[in-house]
C-alpha cells in the first residue's frame, strides 16, 4: 500500500534531493500510530517527455509492523507519467474539443496511453464527482451540482475542492492534479479507488512540506 504526501516542489528538485529526500513521518493508515521512515526503494516516472529516477521512502509502523510507500504527490499508482501529465491530458480531452491523439502529442505520451487514463477516468467520473463535490462543501467551497456529462462534472468538483483547498496553508503551491492525487491516495485512474471524501473528510492526508529543512 502506499501512502502519499502533498509534495509541492518540482519533480527536477525531488530527483536532485536523491535518497537524502525529506518527507512527512506519517500515521499508519491501519493503526493510527505514528510510523518511522524506513529504507525506501528507487523508481522510473515520467515528465516533460523524458524519465526520471527517484527515491521513494517506505515507512514502518513499530505497533502493527507494516510497511507502507511514501509516494510524493507528483507520481499516480501504477503509472509511470507524473500527475499534472495526466490532468492535463484528462483537462483537454474532457472539457473541450481536443481530441486524445493531439493532446498526447503535446506531453509526449503514447497516443494510445492517454486514451487509457480518458477512459479509466470516464469510467470512474461519477463517484469522484460526488466525493470531490463533497469534499469541496466541507472545505467551505460552493456545492457543485450534477451536470449531464460526468467527465466534466467530476473535473469542476476536483477544481472546486482544490480551490478551497487553497485556502489552507500549503496547498495552493501543490496544484490542483498533485492535490487530487494526494487525495486519492495516488488513486486517481486506478483500477480500486477509495472514496476521497472519507480520506480528507476526516483530514487523513498529510500536510505539504518544504523538501528540505
Amino acid at each position: 500500500m502506499a501512502i502519499v504526501w502533498p509534495c509541492p516542489v518540482s519533480v527536477d528538485e525531488y530527483v536532485a534531493a536523491g535518497r537524502g529526500v525529506r518527507v512527512p513521518r506519517p500515521d499508519c493508515p491501519g493503526c493510527a500510530s505514528q510510523m518511522t521512515l524506513w529504507a525506501g526503494y528507487w523508481r522510473h516516472v515520467r515528465d516533460a517527455g523524458g524519465c526520471r529516477r527517484i527515491f521513494v521512502p517506505r515507512a514502518r509502523c513499530g505497533v502493527c509492523a507494516a510497511t507502507h510507500a511514501v509516494l510524493p504527490a507528483f507520481v499516480l499508482a501504477g503509472r509511470l507519467d507524473v500527475a499534472d501529465t495526466v490532468g492535463t491530458v484528462l483537462a483537454e480531452v474532457l472539457s473541450g474539443p481536443a481530441g486524445v491523439r493531439p493532446a498526447a502529442a503535446r506531453v509526449g505520451v503514447p497516443h494510445t496511453t492517454a486514451r487509457g487514463w480518458v477512459r479509466r477516468f470516464a469510467g470512474r467520473a461519477s463517484g469522484l464527482a460526488v466525493a470531490f463535490a463533497a469534499l469541496a462543501v466541507d472545505l467551505g467551497g460552493p456545492s457543485i451540482g450534477p451536470a449531464a456529462d460526468t467527465g466534466r462534472w467530476a473535473l469542476a468538483a476536483i477544481g472546486e475542492a482544490f480551490a478551497a483547498a487553497s485556502e489552507l496553508p500549503g496547498w495552493l503551491v501543490v496544484g490542483c492534479w498533485r492535490f487530487a492525487c494526494a487525495v486519492t491516495g495516488g488513486r486517481l485512474i486506478a483500477a480500486n479507488t477509495t472514496s476521497p471524501y472519507l480520506i480528507v473528510g476526516k483530514r487523513r492526508f498529510m500536510p505539504p512540506i518544504p523538501l528540505r529543512g
